[in-house]
């Protein structure tokens, strides 16, 4: 099954421990490319007494909560690695850590970007201010509140019989397929989404929709909820622009796909052990 147990991460911005705290845990990001120990195997946080050896300047930090009863901070950093650590983007971290610390990871880079991008209120322009209670940016002029943004967005495998349906976004490397995926529209469902989205980008009806799981994926900040559904009936008509070739694949005859550590991966996997 889908990973669905309860995380050992612990979310709290009021109770802000010491920055410098020894066994701290921090997050930096130069641009989306976190900050992390040079290891053989898994990418390691960085602790507060390793981010002194670093010439790394902090534009901002934020107190995410606490992973394993150790303080977490977010930060906006400039400069240049030293020796012995590396910046790495998220979806490089993908298989080689912890799931929980990938979506700690992702957590830290979201709320980096928010603050940045709600510096000024949306509405009359005047500085907003962090909220006292809430991870929230508050304006003090006209009152508009601002909370961490999350785009909810379906991930769906589509199957017929044994076959399974998979495409290739028109910007992936060349033999990389997976599942078909879109944002949900305002006003929508998430179950309407599914239909219009795979009707949108190859053209099939579908049927007996079924919700697998959820994961929180950074890229910039999506909520990815996954289904399986059953083909109904339609030829595959790839969307222009949008979707460059589509599918029906076998166990046997799998193109290159994701990893099982992205709900994409784990949706195959799981209906692959489903008819073996």
């Amino acid at each position: 099954m889908w990973p669905n147990e309860p995380d050992e991460f612990v979310p709290n911005h009021e109770m802000q421990p010491e920055f410098d705290h020894g066994d701290a845990w921090y997050f930096p990001f130069i641009g989306n490319d976190l900050v992390c120990k040079r290891e053989q195997g898994a990418p390691e946080p960085i602790t507060a007494d390793d981010f002194r050896w670093i010439d790394l300047e902090i534009e901002h930090k934020h107190f995410l909560g606490h992973y394993a009863n150790r303080p977490c901070f977010a930060l906006r950093v400039r400069g240049q690695t030293s020796e012995g650590f590396q910046a790495v983007g998220l979806r490089g971290l993908l298989g080689r850590t912890s799931q929980s610390l990938f979506y700690l990871a992702g957590r830290a880079l979201q709320v980096v970007d928010w603050s940045e991008n709600h510096q000024f209120c949306g509405r009359c322009g005047s500085p907003m201010q962090d909220h006292t209670s809430d991870r929230a940016k508050h304006c003090g002029s006209c009152g508009l509140i601002n909370y961490p943004r999350l785009s909810p967005s379906i991930i769906v495998l589509v199957t017929r019989g044994e076959e399974m349906l998979l495409a290739r976004n028109a910007n992936w490397p060349s033999g990389m397929y997976s599942t078909l995926a879109g944002f949900v529209e305002a006003g929508e469902s998430i179950e309407q989404t599914v239909h219009r989205e795979v009707m949108e980008e190859v053209g099939l009806k579908v049927t007996n929709l079924r919700y697998f799981g959820s994961q929180s994926w950074p890229f910039p900040n999506s909520l990815m909820l996954g289904f399986h559904a059953d083909y109904d009936s339609g030829d595959i008509i790839c969307q222009p622009g949008e979707i460059a070739d589509a599918q029906w694949f076998t166990k046997n005859t799998l193109p290159q796909t994701p990893p099982k550590t992205a709900i994409s991966g784990w949706l195959i996997h799981e209906f692959i052990s489903q008819i073996e």
